[in-house]
């Protein structure tokens, strides 16, 4: 049975095919997980070969709201030493899940900065970036690497979907910049992808996993399309990613009309056959069987669960005995 098969991240080896898919709790005091937080985590690591921690922000600008993890401070290295031993005390490898909410954030009463300042969010009114910003926004994602590196986290994954930051990048609709990082060509679109992934391997070197989820297509006019994921997905091979971890772009983690097992199926496909790097696919999965079949089919190469492990904390444990026996 694929469900149960190893796989390699860089020089990471997981145990079997099944990702705890990263939801935010909001649970967080004052930007770190407590003991609360860490058995979560812990629960959900039962029988799971990778667990994704929800996402923390990198920069205090980039908060997503007041109750969300933080990776922004050196302090927090020790309450995240307790989460990561209680994700490997089960057998799990863990990743944090790095983040910047750009225009979307809120909450630390800080200006938000986003590509530009129009957005397809009326309630936002984001400054449009410039040098300084990049520069701090590139250093921030490295430095909170490093820091997650020290907690005993396996990996990071840098997010870029569900419109935060480098989601707004990378789409059209929220992107008319007419520099380098211009919205109207994908090298554009994509320049600052590249440049955080690179800050994030040199930060933690060559032999540790850092992934990406992308926000590959926003179904919605004018927007970023599935046909582009080939190319984008290769670029972020080159600048080293490991791992490619397929969700929503501005429409979010759902799939407008589509709620099959595996709804975002036809993006993580164009996406593995471009690239060499294993491949996530998450959305839909409730139960071991439909999992399964997804990794036969050749969907992807992992698959992401994320409400049904929410809910349950053995769901994992469940999924292997009714695949396995």
């Amino acid at each position: 049975m694929l469900i149960k098969e190893p796989v390699t991240i860089n020089t990471l080896t997981l145990r079997n095919r099944i990702v705890k898919a990263p939801c935010d709790t909001a649970g967080a005091v004052d930007g770190a997980p407590d003991e609360n937080m860490a058995e979560h985590y812990r629960q959900r690591a039962r029988g799971t070969g990778l667990v994704i921690v929800e996402h923390e922000w990198i920069l205090p600008e980039g908060m997503a709201h007041a109750k969300q993890l933080s990776m922004g401070d050196d302090r927090l290295i020790e309450a995240y030493r307790v989460l990561t031993e209680a994700v490997h005390c089960e057998g799990a490898a863990v990743f944090a899940q790095l983040s910047h909410a750009g225009a979307k954030a809120k909450d630390s009463g800080l200006p938000a900065i986003a590509p530009s300042e129009n957005t397809v969010w009326p309630q936002y009114h984001p400054r449009a970036m410039d040098s300084e910003d990049f520069s701090r926004v590139t250093e921030g994602f490295a430095a909170a690497a490093q820091r997650a590196k020290a907690a005993g986290f396996d990996g990071v994954q840098i997010h870029s979907a569900h419109g935060y930051l480098l989601n707004q990048f990378y789409s059209p609709l929220t992107n008319d910049r007419t520099d380098p990082y211009s919205g109207s060509t994908l090298e554009g679109r994509t320049r600052l992808h590249c440049e955080v992934i690179r800050a994030v391997r040199e930060a933690v070197g060559n032999d540790y996993p850092v992934a990406i989820r992308f926000g590959a297509c926003d179904f919605m006019d004018g927007g970023s399309t599935i046909e582009e994921i080939p190319v984008a997905v290769r670029i972020f091979e080159q600048a080293g990613a490991d791992l490619i971890d397929i969700s929503g772009g501005l429409n979010g983690f759902m799939r407008p009309g589509n709620t099959e097992p595996g709804y975002f199926k036809d993006m993580s496909i164009a996406a593995r056959r471009a690239v060499t790097v294993p491949v996530v696919l998450t959305g839909g999965v409730t139960t071991g069987e439909q999992l399964e079949s997804l990794l036969e089919e050749g969907a992807a190469d992992l698959i992401g669960v994320g409400r049904a492990l929410l809910s349950d904390p053995d769901w994992s444990l469940k999924a292997l005995e009714s695949v396995c026996g």
